[in-house]
């Protein structure tokens, strides 16, 4: 039969539609059939504005195979001769996900690059762009002679300036696997080859978090705002930028008799007392 047909050929009643068949409102004769379901294989269970369409993990930048790579899952109905045989599998399948040191490196590199991020509390679009600057670092031939932990750490703080994210080296410092002169010296190389497109940084950038650490009024952080104002280009050029917020952020407090102590002020912006003292003293002259 034609499953084609507008009307049923023994009775010319309406045809519909059922699941796969095709058959007779009226006296119910099957007209034809299509065993193939050509609607969706997935079950959504949430949202139904959710999209469920299954196109597999998005790539990203932050793996070095850019997330195509397969894996070996775990199953525990294995048992026996058969689960040694898919554990080998899997460790034969891990070795040659990586051919060659240059991938070795990048793999722990990334695998730093993205524990470091998430401690910091970054977006991935600084996870993503961080593990690129590393990777063209490594094409420059920059790693020899400095560790791959530096170089992490140099790459999230990099990316950070570049996109004028407010987080200072002693921030990386704390979370990273590196020490200060470490991060530095990758971070020299990475500007002096590549030329990263960074610039001061503006201690406004980090008012509000340091506030916020501090656990200080809205009114405090506003006479922060006017005094780095008051200061001018000048005075903050050259300086430390944290330690110029934490030092407004200090005589702020100061003046309106908040308890704030210049110890708790200049832990909050990575800095000495000294260095804080250094602001406090010029926006109490002024």
């Amino acid at each position: 039969m034609s499953t084609t047909a507008r009307s049923c050929p023994e009775c010319s009643g309406r045809l519909q539609r059922e699941q796969c068949e095709t058959v007779c409102g009226e006296c119910g004769l099957v007209v034809g059939e299509d065993a193939i379901d050509r609607g969706p294989e997935w079950r959504s269970f949430a949202d139904d504005d959710t999209d469920p369409a299954r196109t597999g993990a998005p790539l990203t930048r932050s793996r070095h195979d850019r997330g195509l790579s397969t894996e070996i899952g775990y199953s525990s109905r294995l048992k026996g001769r058969k689960r040694r045989r898919v554990a080998r599998m899997r460790r034969q399948h891990n070795r040659a996900q990586i051919s060659s040191k240059a991938e070795r490196n990048k793999v722990y590199a990334f695998t730093e690059i993205r524990r470091l991020t998430d401690r910091l509390r970054l977006p991935d679009s600084i996870r993503d762009r961080a593990c690129v600057l590393f990777e063209s670092g490594q094409d420059a031939d920059l790693l020899p002679g400095r560790s791959l932990e530096g170089f992490a750490a140099a790459a999230v703080y990099a990316t950070c300036r570049a996109d004028d994210l407010s987080r200072t080296v002693e921030e990386v410092v704390a979370d990273a696997k590196a020490t200060r002169a470490e991060l530095q010296a990758a971070y020299d190389a990475l500007n002096r080859e590549l030329g990263l497109p960074t610039g001061p940084i503006d201690p406004a950038e980090y008012l509000a978090r340091f506030a916020s650490d501090l656990d200080l009024p809205r009114e405090v952080e506003r006479d922060a705002r006017e005094h780095l104002d008051t200061l001018g280009t000048a005075f903050v050029t050259g300086r430390n930028p944290g330690g110029v917020a934490a030092g407004c952020l200090y005589t702020a407090a100061h003046q309106r008799s908040y308890p704030l102590t210049q110890a708790e002020a200049a832990d909050a912006g990575g800095v000495t007392p000294v260095t804080l003292r250094t602001t406090y003293v010029e926006l109490t002259e002024e």
